[in-house]
């Protein structure tokens, strides 16, 4: 059996539904976290290191867990959220789960690199805490912010296929469906290079943005 136009269309538009509302998601819960792990680190502006242990651990013990385990464990979850296990809706919140604590560390790496010296200056000149973060440490982080999150949504693409699966929908799912469990050789070379152009285009896009954020 072959697949229709239609049908690749609504794959595609499935796994851009699932891309863009895990990301937004995620980076509205990593983006946060991601700096309160370098607030609150040995030498952070709010050194705490009580929150930043807790913490540091939840993510690594979240981002430990392979993200097909993650899709079956927190079912029951997804269940309560959403009202079923299966389809685009249901993919959404293990693929949040998945990529906030990827986001949380990637922006902790980010913002590690900005010169400790501009953060000294800032607080020379008498910055709040929350001025430092907002005036100072994301704008010298910002390049390198573009790529983390370029880098995540990436990694959310290939966690896409993965709900598959599991009924998640999109590109993922029909290859499943129709390519390997109806033995269509076609299907999957033609999804792969779906998601070959996709992943082609958002670095291409993230690689340029981070290069005019870097030269002004």
């Amino acid at each position: 059996m072959t697949i229709t136009n239609e049908q690749i269309l609504q794959a595609i538009i499935q796994t851009l539904q699932m891309v863009s509302l895990s990301l937004l998601v995620g980076s509205l819960i990593g983006i946060p976290l991601g700096i309160l792990l370098v607030i609150t680190r040995k030498n952070g502006i709010l050194k705490n290191n009580a929150i930043f242990f807790v913490l540091s651990n939840i993510i690594n013990i979240v981002r430990s867990v392979p993200f097909i385990i993650l899709l079956v464990a927190v079912v029951p979850f997804t269940r309560l959220i959403v009202g079923t296990s299966i389809g685009t809706s249901a993919a959404i919140v293990p693929l949040i789960l998945y990529v906030s604590p990827y986001i949380a560390r990637l922006v902790e790496n980010s913002l590690l690199e900005v010169d400790s010296g501009i953060i000294e200056a800032a607080e020379a000149l008498g910055a709040t805490p929350l001025q430092i973060i907002w005036y100072f440490l994301l704008p010298e982080a910002l390049g390198s912010l573009i790529l983390a999150l370029t880098t995540a949504t990436i990694g959310l693409i290939g966690a896409t296929a993965m709900a598959g699966t599991v009924g998640g929908g999109g590109i993922g799912d029909l290859a499943i469906s129709y390519g390997y469990q109806r033995f269509n050789t076609l299907v999957i070379v033609v999804t792969v290079i779906i998601l070959i152009i996709f992943v082609q285009l958002i670095q291409a896009l993230g690689n340029n943005l981070s290069r005019k954020v870097r030269r002004n």
